[in-house]
């Protein structure tokens, strides 16, 4: 995509006419500019900087440790990186549930001080108010509905959500609301593929799944698991596109024994 020679960048507008035509939206995460400028290069439509990175990059077992300033960081680093796709920033878990006021402070500052160009929130009714104010100032929010892994201690586990009729059908009317709220997307994950295909075409704004099957508008994965950076991580819907942990490695351990066997470096490799 370009016009007169400039990179068109990916924007909210962009995904709706990706839905209305039928185009499925690629999305990845990312957290820091190398991996970004790679991502964004190859011609991803969306970068998600995830609240994941509290798991890949700082190794905590939830997302629920990373802060907003941490975030904002990680989302500098990313915009730096992009010159076309769309970037959406996760607001960290408590920056934004039960307090409208504060979600709004909160969004503001990613906006402001990293660059981002939209929110996402994770949860449906209880959280609406805060999107609601979110929106009012004129930030574009993305909904998450389905498994929302800052509530895994309300649930328990990171199991497929939404498999009983009681739950199945406030995710539906979620997904309406947050569409009705002004919402430019949904990201559906962990849930049965029919219910994710029926939700996708209940609304029309684009729902992009991850463990949610083919039948929505787009797929999201967390790039340290589809290139196989992290591998104690392996959910039925992961395609793993790279062993990248295991080249890395090898890769690792000839370097250590060219230095030991005094091989590196070598005449060429001075000055």
């Amino acid at each position: 995509m370009s016009v007169h020679g400039k990179t068109r960048r990916v924007t909210t507008r962009t995904l709706h006419d990706m839905k209305f035509h039928g185009e499925k939206i690629s999305m990845l995460t990312a957290y820091d500019y190398s991996m970004a400028k790679i991502i964004d290069q190859a011609g991803i439509d969306v970068i998600l900087v995830g609240d994941s990175a509290s798991n890949v990059m700082a190794g905590h077992e939830t997302t629920l440790p990373i802060t907003l300033d941490q975030m904002i960081y990680h989302a500098s680093s990313v915009v730096r990186g992009v010159q076309r796709c769309l970037v959406v920033v996760d607001l960290p878990f408590g920056t934004y549930q039960g307090n409208s006021k504060e979600a709004l402070t909160s969004a503001i500052r990613i906006m402001k001080e990293s660059g981002g160009h939209a929110v996402k929130l994770e949860g449906g009714r209880e959280i609406i108010e805060s999107v609601d104010r979110i929106l009012s100032a004129g930030i574009p929010v993305m909904g998450h509905l389905g498994l929302t892994p800052q509530s895994i201690y309300k649930f328990g586990t990171y199991v497929v959500r939404a498999r009983e009729d009681e739950e199945a059908q406030r995710l539906r009317e979620d997904a309406k609301l947050l569409e009705e709220s002004g919402c430019f997307a949904i990201v559906l994950e962990k849930i049965p593929a029919d219910l994710a295909t029926e939700v996708a075409a209940s609304v029309s704004i684009p729902c992009i799944g991850i463990g949610a099957g083919g039948g929505v508008d787009g797929q999201v994965l967390v790039v340290h698991d589809m290139m196989g950076i992290t591998q104690e991580f392996s959910p039925r819907f992961l395609r793993r596109y790279l062993d990248m942990g295991d080249q890395m490695r090898a890769a690792v351990e000839q370097y250590v024994a060219d230095v030991k066997s005094h091989d590196f470096p070598n005449e060429s490799e001075q000055y």
